[in-house]
């Protein structure tokens, strides 16, 4: 048996959630018929959603372990390059130069 079908069957959480969306948005006068075809299209979308996801994180966990065989590549010492970057924010800044401002010419103007 191979170890990823073709065809997979859908597991019974999607087939339920499917079914609870289909009939969350049912309309007066909807037969069962219907709505089971609807509940059907959900988990098809459903379905392609996850495959996506999979794949997706699939690509990003290849292009992570890429990286880090080029880093382990240009580092081989096995110690990775640590960088700290500090960034500080102008509003502090500006308020110390009004305050000092101020405070200097309060001083000119008292003596």
């Amino acid at each position: 048996m191979a170890k990823y079908q073709k065809n997979q069957k859908p597991s019974d959480e999607t087939k339920a959630e499917a079914m609870e969306i289909a009939r969350g948005t049912q309309r007066p006068g909807q037969t069962k018929e219907q709505t089971r075809l609807i509940a059907q299209g959900i988990q098809k979308g459903i379905e392609q959603y996850k495959k996506q996801y999979k794949s997706r994180v699939r690509e990003l966990d290849k292009k992570h372990k890429k990286e880090s065989r080029s880093e382990k590549a240009n580092n081989p010492d096995g110690q990775p390059e640590i960088q700290v970057v500090y960034k500080q924010h102008w509003l502090p800044w500006l308020l110390l130069v009004i305050s000092l401002g101020i405070i200097a010419a309060l001083k000119l103007n008292f003596l």
